[in-house]
């Protein structure tokens, strides 16, 4: 099997199943060994930020000498970003040999798994057969019934920022999102939660309660903010002293806190990990497609912000960093998304918007979205492709200029390579 012949397997395999819940993961698991037992994990659920809490962890814990695996999604420019080891995609060659490996494992199932199924337990046995002292999991909907959450009790769980996202799925109260993503959380373990927000918090208190888990909360009073700009900030945090992050978006330092709170519960389990290995690991985090600065002339930004959650945030970094100043848009976002609320936010900070439809079929047109955005009274102009519309808004900008493409993780690649 080629890499593309495995690409292409892994992308045609369909939910086939009536059958909700954690089953076909661990059947197919189960065929393979049970890969996930030889590994230990720090599993991430949240709304927002559980990838820049993923990629701040694992270089900590690289810098800190542990053989580290990453599993996130979605990608942003090329499928094996989704799992790593040491900070390297896996490699092509691997890639298509693991898939071989799998296929007449899943094709032999009565009950098909779906792609993410798929490709989980492909990252386990990735992961297990390079023998990684431990894992980065970030859960890829929910918590409860995605198929991450097969393994056994982890290092810790770790529940970042809640907002109201995929309610069709999870529910539609934050308390049964809260609830769905608190399917993490297992007997005798230890969580760590973003906290702040007084509908979910509740919840995940009585989950740990019910099942003997102690529960870490950040402390974001603790957070002395310092020197902010385009190449990253600096920030202190209790006992931790002008930290560096090269994370832009001003809500990473309350991610980075999370962080340094997962790192503490890692130490009381002995895990050794160094004050330098957090500093050298929060200054070398990598991230693509955060609130990251693609350049200076005009200042271009790309956010993966695509819920009202993350479009806050990011509206917030924009007004941080460029206070009084109205911003060209380039925006695409899935019809599935709550557009409404998402537009409202930056509709305010917008001088113009160029929309774009993602290369997602789930995706809204650019026209659509582009009609929204004129009956909320800003200008908007529908453009063919992503790289169309990055071309009329740097055009737009000049020189001294400001513009931010958002709405969808979807489009964050085309967007990158636009400037690569």
């Amino acid at each position: 099997m080629t890499y593309n012949e495995a690409l292409t397997y892994i992308h045609s395999i369909c939910w086939k199943g009536s059958k909700l819940g954690l089953d076909r993961t661990r059947e197919l698991l189960g065929k393979l060994g049970n890969p996930e037992k030889q590994l230990k994990f720090i599993h991430i659920a949240g709304t927002n930020g559980k990838g820049s809490c993923a990629a701040m962890l694992s270089s900590i814990l690289e810098e800190a000498g542990y053989h580290t695996g990453l599993y996130t999604s979605p990608f942003i420019n090329r499928f094996n970003e989704r799992m790593q080891i040491d900070h390297q995609c896996i490699p092509d060659d691997e890639l298509a040999e693991l898939t071989e490996y799998i296929r007449p494992f899943a094709d032999g199932m009565e009950d098909s798994p779906t792609e993410f199924e798929l490709i989980t337990a492909l990252a386990m046995v990735y992961f297990a057969r390079h023998k990684c002292d431990i894992v980065v999991l970030e859960v890829g909907m929910g918590g409860e019934l995605d198929s991450t959450n097969i393994i056994d009790v982890p290092e810790a769980a770790v529940i970042m920022a809640m907002g109201l996202d995929h309610v069709k799925e999870l529910g539609p109260t934050m308390a049964d999102i809260a609830r769905a993503k608190a399917g993490i959380i297992k007997e005798g373990g230890d969580v760590v939660i973003y906290g702040g927000n007084p509908e979910a918090d509740p919840v995940f208190e009585e989950v740990c309660a019910q099942r003997s888990a102690k529960l870490h909360k950040a402390d974001f009073s603790a957070i002395v903010p310092g020197p902010f700009g385009l190449d990253g900030q600096s920030f202190s945090y209790g006992a931790w002293k002008d930290l560096q992050i090269p994370l832009v978006g001003v809500y990473q330092m309350r991610n980075a806190a999370v962080v340094l709170e997962t790192v503490q519960v890692l130490r009381g389990k002995g895990w050794h990990i160094s004050d330098a290995a957090v500093a050298s690991g929060l200054k070398n985090t990598r991230w693509p497609a955060r609130f990251e600065v693609l350049r200076r002339d005009p200042v271009f930004i790309v956010d993966g912000g695509h819920n009202p959650h993350g479009i806050r945030a990011t509206a917030e970094s924009l007004q941080r960093l460029f206070p009084g100043k109205k911003f060209t848009f380039v925006t695409g976002v899935m019809a599935d998304k709550d557009v409404e609320s998402i537009l409202g936010l930056i509709v305010p900070l917008a001088d113009q918007f160029f929309t774009v439809r993602p290369d997602n079929p789930r995706a809204m047109s650019a026209e659509e979205l582009a009609d929204r955005i004129r009956a909320m009274g800003a200008k908007a102009t529908p453009c063919e492709s992503v790289a169309a519309g990055v071309a009329r808004a740097v055009e737009a900008e000049g020189k001294d200029g400001v513009a931010c493409a958002l709405g969808s993780l979807y489009m964050s690649g085309d967007v990158r390579a636009c400037f690569q």
